[in-house]
């Protein structure tokens, strides 16, 4: 059923922001004032486990990060989840017939879909780390718009940068638990075949992390992204809402 303000069975939508390694929901913010004109409904962009205020897990799976998410909504938030990156896989995750949501539809955008062992051997590296501490926040602030993948898209000292520091007797650090990067490989085809709802994977074309060609044999709409690179979502913020307009 339809009612006045055009929703189905008298719910708006919940839009689910999840973003990707490394950031935290702060990276959704400067979409605010876009999301206030153009989504009818509610809005969350929730920290993944292990990033910003997020808790750490004691082990990082796609299923244990979905399950971290799952448990701040709503009983009966019907939702249309829009993920970067590590947060489209999540997304993924969130709509499986067994997570037992309300998934209208995932938009999953800039998601990696190949992996070589070296990078998987690099990821696990990187997990095996001990947290490294800075003499000052800038020097933080410039590590984490790097491990974010944010470099050139926010100065070092922008409010979003904020949510990923953390200050400690006088050193600073990155938010983020680097355990985090040990969650692994994506199984995409696995993933897919395990939700009924649709699903739309978008890239931008400049995007070295993943290209048309990988992601059309997963058989799913693809969307590419003219002149936008992996961040697509920072850079025009309209261009990515847009692929939500179906869903609203």
């Amino acid at each position: 059923m339809v009612d006045e303000s055009g929703t189905r069975d008298g719910r708006r939508p919940l839009l689910l922001l999840l973003h990707g390694m490394g950031a935290t929901g702060e990276v959704w913010l400067p979409w605010a004032p876009l999301l206030e004109r153009r989504w009818a409904g509610r809005w969350l962009a929730p920290d993944l486990a292990g990033h910003g205020w997020s808790p750490p897990l004691p082990r990082y799976s796609f299923a244990g990060l979905a399950g971290q998410v799952a448990g701040g909504l709503k009983p009966g938030d019907q939702l249309v989840v829009l993920g970067h990156s590590l947060g489209g896989v999540v997304g993924l995750a969130l709509a499986a017939r067994t997570a037992g949501l309300t998934v209208d539809a995932v938009v999953g955008l800039g998601i990696k879909a190949v992996w070589s062992p070296a990078e998987l051997d690099r990821a696990a590296a990187l997990a095996a780390r001990p947290v490294t501490w800075f003499a000052t926040r800038d020097e933080a602030a410039r590590r984490y718009l790097k491990v974010a993948g944010l470099t050139g898209l926010f100065a070092p000292e922008h409010p979003v940068v904020e949510a990923g520091l953390r200050q400690v007797d006088g050193r600073w650090r990155l938010a983020m638990d680097p355990a985090a990067f040990a969650v692994g490989e994506p199984r995409l085809p696995a993933l897919l075949a395990a939700t009924d709802v649709p699903v739309v994977l978008a890239r931008g074309e400049r995007d070295p992390m993943v290209s048309d060609e990988q992601l059309k044999e997963l058989g799913v709409p693809v969307v590419t992204l003219p002149g936008l690179g992996h961040n697509a979502h920072v850079e025009d913020p309209e261009a990515v809402l847009a692929l939500v307009d179906p869903y609203r």
